[in-house]
């Protein structure tokens, strides 16, 4: 199953320009380095989002998409622990379009790559590693709260006796919050999401509290803590309005305890201006944390090498049944259907992950 010549990606020619299909090839797999053939590729806000922003789209035609599943192709001449014909799930890199997803061959650096176990599809592996990689950012890396990751010892007791709050758990990256805050043994996940989406997050992915998301009040936060000490606020949203609603819930639990419980709101976008302001008035202060979560960076290549063994495989957490999967929507059309798929995220989709079959015609 060689990698071909040539084969179909999906290419904006300019910023504005809307992405369609177009020959492509990649260079040689290098010695550390897999070929992939992508079967289902996932949508996430990253990838319009990073439209026209030229940190990481420098050069174009441009390849987007950053969320995969696939099959081996190709192996270099130094891995060993992937087999050509296995199937895979990964997180590709921004900005580099050999390594890209909106296409239907990569390449990836072979210690970022996932096997995916034989008890999910393609569909639902494709949608794991790009919001699994922000969740572990920010819960584990030194630039989010710093927690010990369940993969390491003592890890799976590193929320014993505190309460995390999840802000939009419906999300993708929140639900994965919420199981990442499962795994780290939080004795009270409490969480907020629309009226549709209570059961699921609480029986499937283990949420101990679901507030209603149009009456989410500090105070309704507060109450659902039950006493526990707050660890710390992930917003997984990230709006301006998200970002003040967490450094209030912080605020709250701070107030209640009569001294600093927590002093943090983790955020996935950037930081809004008032909210900033609203913490930093505060007594103590609560601070609005950006991280980035990009598991090619050298900085978090500790957490995102062992992470991708530990939820894959046929003994992983995926395996076990302790880490599920978005539910995938396929949007039909392929690689021609992209802005469509865009345009779709961009409204906003509750619950569910889009994906893309490159190979569809």
């Amino acid at each position: 199953m060689p990698v071909p010549s040539s084969f179909q990606a999906g290419e904006a020619s300019s910023p504005t320009a809307r992405i369609a299909p177009a020959e492509r090839s990649l260079p040689a797999i290098g010695p550390n380095e897999v070929g992939i053939k992508i079967t289902a590729t996932a949508i996430n806000p990253v990838d319009w989002k990073v439209r026209g922003f030229n940190g990481f789209l420098k050069t174009y035609p441009a390849v987007l998409g950053s969320d995969a599943a696939g099959v081996v192709a190709a192996t270099g001449s130094d891995v060993q622990h992937l087999q050509v014909g296995e199937r895979v799930f990964f997180q590709g890199i921004i900005g580099k379009y050999d390594f890209s997803t909106f296409q239907q061959y990569c390449k990836m650096p072979a210690e970022l790559v996932s096997k995916t176990p034989s008890n999910i599809t393609d569909d639902e592996a494709a949608g794991i590693l790009l919001a699994t990689v922000a969740v572990v950012t920010a819960f584990y890396s030194k630039d989010g709260h710093g927690v010990t990751p369940p993969w390491e010892e003592g890890g799976r007791e590193a929320g014993k006796g505190k309460s995390i709050v999840i802000i939009g758990g419906a999300s993708s990256v929140g639900q994965y919050a919420i199981q990442m805050a499962r795994l780290s043994g939080y004795d009270r996940i409490v969480t907020n999401a629309s009226a549709s989406n209570h059961e699921f997050l609480k029986d499937k992915l283990g949420a101990h509290v679901v507030l209603d998301r149009n009456d989410s009040t500090p105070e309704a936060f507060h109450a659902a803590l039950e006493g526990l000490p707050l660890d710390f606020v992930f917003d997984s949203i990230s709006s301006a309005s998200t970002q003040k609603l967490g450094a209030q819930v912080a605020q709250k639990a701070n107030a209640s305890s009569g001294h600093s419980v927590t002093d943090q709101v983790v955020i996935v976008n950037g930081p809004d201006p008032e909210a900033v302001a609203l913490g930093q008035s505060m007594e103590p202060r609560v601070e609005i944390q950006q991280i980035v979560g990009l598991g090619s960076a050298p900085a978090l290549r500790w957490l995102s090498e062992p992470m991708v063994k530990a939820i894959g495989g046929e003994d992983g957490y995926i395996a076990q049944g302790l880490f599920i999967p978005n539910r995938p929507h396929v949007v039909a059309g392929g690689l021609a259907a992209l802005e469509d798929a865009l345009a779709l995220n961009k409204q906003g989709v509750s619950g569910k992950k889009l994906i893309i079959h490159p190979f569809d015609e």
